[in-house]
Parts: C-alpha cells; structure tokens; sequence
C-alpha cells in the first residue's frame, strides 16, 4: 500500500493522509476540521475506489469557499493517481 499526505487549501482540515492500494482508499485520516464528519466519510470511503470517490465529492462547497474537505480530498486522490500511474 502506497501512503500519501496532502495539505488542503482554504479549508478548517491542515493536512489529509491516507494510503491506496489497487486504487482503493485505507486509513483515510484528516487532521483538523469537522472532526465526526470527517471521520465518517473516513468510514464510508474505506476499501471504496478512490474513482468513485473523486466522482461524488469533486466540487462539494462549503460555506461558499469554492471548495470543502471532500473537494480537497478528491484533490489529493487525483494527485495520489496520477503519481501512481507514472510510477
């Protein structure tokens, strides 16, 4: 399993880390924020394909920022596979 941290932008969570194992998501953890809803999405996204995940939460907003914790994370999940398809 490959492990990542991403520092999210304009959002109350400082830095997101979870692991991807054949394009699925382990150990989703934020650090900051909504502390109960982020670990809920924590729970639901466990073992879940991080594609799918990109595709529901990409562009949530939150209070009018232009983006949230769940934009930010399908942020980092885009990053997390690109890298891993050019590894």
């Amino acid at each position: 399993m490959n492990n990542y941290r991403y520092i999210p932008k304009h959002v109350c969570s400082r830095e997101i880390r979870f692991g991807l194992e054949d394009g699925k998501i382990h150990e989703l953890r934020f650090i900051g924020g909504c502390d109960g809803n982020l670990k809920a999405i924590g729970k639901l996204l466990e073992g879940r394909e991080a594609t799918e995940a990109i595709r529901l939460l990409k562009g949530n907003d939150c209070g009018g920022r232009g983006t949230s914790c769940a934009d930010q994370l399908a942020c980092a999940l885009e990053e997390a596979l690109e890298e891993e398809k050019s590894a």
